[in-house]
């Protein structure tokens, strides 16, 4: 697409948002000519574009809403609701157009003749009169029957600014609009590799101030230090360029509220505070549908009608607040009505009738429990479905799209008062501060936005006051009993013994609605990491996140929270089902294609392990085997390498390997160790999407799948190793 067509389309799309957003605060107060004037060259600067383009249907649709506006504007035309609907419409119609000529180069079909023709009536003023501030249509936001009508919303002062501050990274306005010259337009894809960039200097940084601990080198020192400072200052700076103020996605709610304040016959009025709070570009972009969902779903299902709010003796407009800002390194989101709350018992009537929970869970449920159903997957307390709700898809959607991003959701309410919404968020996902901590001789970082607080107990404190409650060890901190994790347990080595240990270090997190503390061998220190994507290997993992490399160039895993809550079954039941039917529902869409090896064992029996963990393929001449003891062993590379009979260690008896002179080895290697795995005759290497059955796994043993149409057994090697050969890990 040419460049001259790309501006246009971005120019022509920012105009438009700024019409919309006018032509809203304008149906409030009609006593504005500046707004309407704004409107008025709007859409005479994408008519003149299109123009010089070609592009002949809009130019013909802009040309006519430029004629209303016209004599809007000179005061020979008063302006009613239908004229909004109806330049509203006009908007749509431009977009539907632009949205041709991104996507084929050419625009649609359709030829708008309804709409021409409406504009042309209103601009003949042939149009049926209906008063701007007393009344809108009822049946739709397209309707324009003047006998059926509410009252539109109340003015707000708040949500009138008609230019508000433009985002760092796409900063220019439409020459219509007065754009400013210390302002450029930069490609995303720039801005993205300079964050790249930044993160790999970030980690060069980290190196070389853990080498400059300890050095008594003044000038050496003094320049590591310089460079600290200059990269922090150039990190802030970069990231600043990807930020954007999150009125750019709350600029388009006030239309989206006065259409379906319409289509309800309700009264709303959206108030906004904190529209210059930024947010990374990627974390706007994730939020934007389930917030418009939020908004949605609070006119719709809070905010009563005129009718209802004067039987509760409230005024009969509605209040939808929204209000964002910085706190703790977050950000902060309230979406806030004043309409009828959420009627619990509602809530839990309408779970156990769609099987979601039994009759008597229901009966034990808290009120902040229960009103974690409304995030299961299949809820609606709406009496019928429309197309705006009933369908219990969404509030689902919503957290689950939050928490992708790092961020948790928490609902309150209390009824006949309201209800609230809190989203926390993390200013950036590329580089976030972390608390990193050792286990088992290794570094994990744990994202300090889930982190409360951390707790030292020493060795009788721990024995007194760590319990166990159904298998479970619990801590009473400060009265409440805290669920303790121990994360050497998770990664599949030892549980720490509270009994024998002589500290232990208990990191408190929060993990949706609940906390527990997470057990560690150390904690280390606070730092800034660069958040890198696991491999295909990894992503099945749910106890992590991502990886960083520190500052010694070693790797270190970033630990989920949420994964690990889950692992641990310390989440509340109906949660801990949400996210296993959302991995099983994904399931199928997710499958990692790995690399495998396949072999048999007999001649009917078919194996295969994943290539990641074969260090390599030997083969070994029978006559080359030893014994140490009762242990088969063999010479490798100038070590005694103890061997493993698959068969033996699988209970396969007769199924020694393939017949001959020699054997194939698979070596599997940690920590600088080896162990040989006999296995059968090798049969290839192949790549495939596998969709493990696991339901008769055991140790060593994945479980099955189908792979090149034949039942094949997958093989854990490292548990193998580790259950049948313990001292080979610990040696």
């Amino acid at each position: 697409m040419d460049d001259i067509v790309k501006e246009f389309l971005v120019e022509s799309r920012e105009n438009l948002d700024r019409v919309e957003r006018d032509l809203v605060a304008l149906e409030k107060d009609p006593n504005t000519p500046g707004l309407i004037a704004g409107i008025f060259r709007g859409v005479h600067t994408i008519k003149g574009g299109s123009g010089f383009l070609g592009l002949a249907k809009v130019e013909s649709v802009s040309h006519a809403g430029e004629n209303l506006l016209s004599r809007l504007r000179d005061g020979k035309l008063v302006l009613t609701a239908e004229a909004v609907t109806t330049l509203l419409a006009l908007s749509d119609a431009l977009r539907q157009c632009l949205d041709g000529v991104e996507h084929t180069g050419h625009e649609p079909e359709q030829d708008f003749a309804a709409l021409l023709s409406k504009l042309a009536a209103l601009q003949s003023g042939q149009a049926a009169p209906v008063a701007a501030n007393p009344t809108n249509p009822a049946n739709s936001t397209n309707s324009t029957n003047p006998s059926d009508v509410v009252p539109p919303p109340a003015p707000s002062a708040k949500t009138e600014p008609a230019h508000p501050a433009a985002p760092a990274s796409a900063p220019a306005t439409s020459p219509g609009a007065g754009a400013s010259e210390s302002n450029v337009r930069v490609d995303v894809g720039l801005l993205d590799k300079l964050m790249d960039l930044v993160g790999e200097l970030v980690l060069a940084r980290n190196q070389i101030v853990q080498l400059t601990s300890g050095r008594e080198d003044s000038a050496f020192n003094a320049a590591s230090q310089r460079l600290n400072l200059v990269t922090t200052e150039l990190q802030e700076e970069v990231m600043k360029t990807r930020l954007q103020p999150i009125g750019n996605i709350w600029s388009k709610f006030p239309r989206v509220v006065r259409d379906m304040a319409q289509e309800l016959r309700k009264q709303v009025r959206l108030e906004m505070d904190g529209q210059q709070t930024e947010l990374d570009r990627t974390i706007i972009e994730a939020i934007k549908d389930p917030l418009t969902h939020l908004v949605r779903n609070a006119i719709d299902h809070g905010i009563e009608t005129p009718a209802q709010r004067r039987e509760a003796g409230k005024p009969e407009t509605g209040v939808l607040f929204l209000r964002a800002y910085h706190e703790g390194g977050q950000v902060n989101i309230e979406i806030s009505d004043d309409g009828r709350g959420i009627d619990l018992a509602r809530v839990k009537a309408k779970a156990v009738e769609k099987a979601l929970i039994t009759p008597d869970q229901a009966l034990r449920l808290s009120d902040r429990e229960a009103l974690q159903l409304i995030f299961l997957p299949g809820l609606s307390t709406a009496q019928k479905v429309t197309n705006v709700s009933g369908r219990g898809v969404g509030m689902d959607v919503v957290k689950t799209n939050i928490e992708k991003v790092g961020g948790s959701v928490d609902l309150q309410t209390e009824k006949d008062r309201g209800s609230t919404v809190k989203i926390k968020i993390p200013l950036t996902l590329a580089i976030i501060p972390a608390l990193m901590v050792t286990s088992g001789g290794d570094c994990y970082a744990i994202p300090q936005v889930s982190l409360v607080e951390l707790v030292r107990l020493d060795g009788g404190q721990a024995r007194k006051g760590i319990e166990t409650i159904m298998g479970t060890p619990v801590y009473r901190l400060r009265g409440n009993l805290l669920p303790i994790v121990s994360l050497s347990q998770v990664l599949g080595n030892a549980p720490c013994d509270f009994s024998k240990a002589e500290a232990v270090n208990v990191v408190v997190l929060q993990a949706d609605d609940r906390q527990f503390g997470l057990v560690v061998d150390q904690i280390n220190d606070t730092q800034e990491i660069v958040v890198k994507p696991l491999g295909k290997h990894l992503k099945g993992l749910a106890v992590f996140a991502g990886a960083t490399i520190l500052g010694d160039g070693k790797v270190a895993l970033i630990l989920d929270v949420l994964g690990l809550a889950q692992n641990a079954r310390v989440l509340s039941k109906t949660r801990e089902r949400k996210l296993t039917e959302q991995a099983e529902a994904t399931d199928g869409a997710q499958l990692a294609r790995q690399n495998l090896l396949l072999f048999s064992l007999g001649e009917d029996r078919r194996l295969a392990i994943d290539l990641g963990t074969v260090g390599r393929l030997e083969k070994f001449p029978r006559n080359t085997v030893e014994r140490a003891g009762s242990q088969e062993v063999v010479q490798y590379r100038g070590q005694i390498m103890k061997l493993m009979r698959l068969s033996d260690c699988l209970s396969y008896p007769g199924l020694d390997g393939e017949p001959g002179d020699s054997m194939q080895v698979v070596v599997y290697s940690e920590h600088g160790r080896s162990v040989g795995l006999i296995v059968g005759r090798i049969l290839d290497i192949v790549e495939d999407a596998v969709r493990l059955q696991s339901d008769d796994a055991r140790a060593g043993v994945l479980g099955k799948a189908v792979i090149q149409g034949r039942v094949t057994e997958l093989i854990d090697v490292p548990g193998l190793v580790r259950s049948f050969n313990p001292e080979f890990i610990s040696a």
